[in-house]
């Protein structure tokens, strides 16, 4: 959540292009946003509450080569003017912008006003130009005073700083993600890659307790606490800017959900002696746990029924929330699979944290290569989904699910079985998604569009689907929607059922048919208005959603059209499906 950019460097646009790099963040989640400059010797900042995407350009945009900009997402304080970043020191020649929480700000607070400053806003962030400053007193040095404030706080944070008198940027991190990029004329600062992808593929990753410090001709990477220099590789980013853009769609969600023609083919292109490797791993462990939040969840959910049924093994699911109560079960020898598409989800790092504090091995599952969680994993595979740019996640959800199912067949010695099962599944959702199927889903949610709640009922691997069906039309079209396992219907559920009620039945060519169509039976007979997602027709449908017979990897092909429908739903009701309003795409805060 939020996002973070600055420049410095040789250009004298930095206005522009950090206002340019901030929109290339909306996805992240936003309520205002703002930029400082500096111009000459003096600092410059404008900022507002609402979207940046009608700015155009800055006022400074011609006559500035430092600059840094943040779209805040509202924690501490309201949502303001006043409360938007950047921050800034009295005679303004520090300015910061900041992700995370301080959570011994007012502390931090109370001493910098008995010292004789005076605050502007209600936030947390508001202490750091001003620590620094006090601290600037005694060292006169920017970079040392930034490292002795970082020692001050207590929380998760990432922060730019910059200074007019040195003309530099301090960035530091702990716990929220800033990523470096090396371009030929100056350096970038963000918190995700699209921020400058179009001027540089070239990244350095500023890991948990280090601080950077650039003044667009030199770098220095040093440890947070003890000041050791450090050296850092760069690395080349392999996906590209049109990969990141939304090209003939409407909106990011539309693009991705129709990218899983693919995305599903790339997931299940793994290295075959890790993938062996990684399956002998969980054989041999003392308990597997798998891990993750939000959709991701869904992904372990759906993934437990994968490692049970195909390769007869039970693993354990937690929400990563909750995992630090799990922690008396772990052992040296146990595994812990976490699973996260930022690959910089705050409560995964803990679950993370506690498992390594038990000795236990990890295991992550990412589409960001290079974040913290691929990083500070003892094993990692990347599921190759591209950038995903919705706060909604779809295929990136499809590429999680088909890189678990995949080491559940290697576990079975049957690799060769699962990667023919998975090319086949994304054969066929290449051909599902065509642009009939596409305007029929359109015309469903035209039809129910008006309707105050929807249910989804699954059973076996659809069941997490059916949960995951509710997140996506809750978060996008604000609809009220739940997700069932279908023998629970009569144990409360039920009660809700009126007459025209949408509920949608997630259904497969499996060993639980028989009782999914049932409970719809049971769903009907009380009004509901069913709609059928399942590969044959059924008299119980008032409504069939056709998806290819996929077997085992029959919970893949049944999400997608209601990630469709949840699009749909959010477009015809008014919503903006990219940037729901109170989510974030990255959840770098517990």
């Amino acid at each position: 959540m939020c996002g973070i950019f600055g420049y410095v460097g040789q250009r004298n646009d930095a206005g522009s292009l950090v206002i340019d790099g901030l929109k290339n963040l909306e996805y992240r989640g936003y309520d205002s946003w703002g930029i400082a400059c500096k111009i000459d010797e003096t600092l410059s900042i404008e900022k507002d509450i609402g979207k940046i995407s009608g700015i155009k350009t800055s006022n400074f945009s011609d006559s500035c080569a430092l600059a840094i900009g943040h779209t805040r997402w509202a924690t501490h304080g309201g949502v303001t003017t006043q409360n938007a970043h950047p921050h800034a020191n009295e005679d303004e020649t520090i300015a910061v912008v900041h992700n995370g929480i301080l959570e011994n700000y007012q502390e931090l607070r109370a001493y910098l006003e008995k010292k004789g400053h005076s605050f502007k806003s209600e936030t947390d962030s508001e202490v750091i130009p001003h620590l620094i400053e006090e601290y600037m007193k005694e060292t006169g040095d920017f970079a040392s005073a930034a490292r002795r404030a970082c020692k001050d706080f207590e929380g998760r944070f990432g922060f730019l700083a910059l200074h007019t008198e040195s003309n530099t940027l301090v960035a530091a991190r702990n716990g929220s993600p800033l990523i470096i990029g090396v371009g030929e004329d100056g350096y970038f600062i963000a918190s995700d890659i699209p921020a400058f992808l179009e001027h540089t593929k070239m990244v350095q990753y500023l890991d948990d307790g280090e601080m950077v410090v650039t003044d667009g001709n030199n770098i220095i990477f040093s440890n947070l606490e003890t000041g050791e220099a450090i050296e850092k590789r760069e690395i080349e980013i392999t996906w590209s800017v049109e990969q990141a853009q939304k090209g003939e769609y409407d909106h990011f969600m539309l693009k991705e959900i129709m990218d899983q023609k693919e995305s599903v083919a790339r997931a299940v292109n793994q290295n075959e002696d890790q993938i062996l490797t990684l399956a002998e791993a969980i054989k041999n462990a003392h308990g597997t746990f798998l891990v993750g939040c939000g959709t991701a969840a869904t992904a372990c959910m759906a993934a437990e029924y994968f490692f049970s049924v195909i390769a007869e093994k039970h693993v354990n699911f937690a929400p990563a929330s909750e995992f630090k109560l799990y922690h008396h079960f772990l052992k040296p020898k146990s595994l812990v699979i976490v699973v996260s598409q930022s690959g910089e989800t705050a409560d995964v790092l803990e679950a993370m944290k506690v498992a390594k504090s038990k000795g236990s091995k990890v295991l992550a599952i990412v589409n960001s290569e290079g974040s913290t969680i691929d990083r500070e994993a003892d094993y990692s595979l990347l599921i190759n989904a591209g950038p995903e740019r919705a706060v909604a996640s779809t295929k990136a959800l499809t590429g999680q699910m088909a890189v678990l199912m995949l080491i559940a067949y290697a576990m079975n010695d049957k690799l060769r079985e699962g990667q023919k099962l998975l090319l086949e599944t994304s054969s066929k959702i290449n051909d599902m998604l065509n642009p009939r199927y596409v305007n029929f889903i359109e015309e469903l949610a035209e039809k129910i569009q008006e309707k105050s709640a929807l249910f989804i009922i699954g059973k076996s691997w659809n069941y997490p689907m059916a949960l995951e069906s509710a997140i996506k039309i809750q978060e996008v079209s604000y609809v009220h929607a739940q997700g069932f396992a279908g023998g629970e219907l009569k144990h409360g559920p039920i009660a809700l059922i009126e007459e025209g009620t949408p509920c949608i039945a997630l259904v497969g060519n499996d060993e639980v048919k028989a009782d999914i169509i049932s409970n719809a039976i049971e769903l009907k007979s009380r009004g509901a208005f069913i709609i059928g997602v399942a590969p044959e027709n059924n008299e119980v449908f008032d409504v069939w959603i056709k998806v290819p017979d996929a077997g085992n990897a029959q919970a893949l092909v049944n999400i997608i059209p209601v990630q469709a429908l949840a699009y749909f739903l959010a477009v015809k009701r008014g919503k903006d499906p990219d940037m729901p309003r109170n989510l974030a795409k990255s959840v770098t805060v517990k």
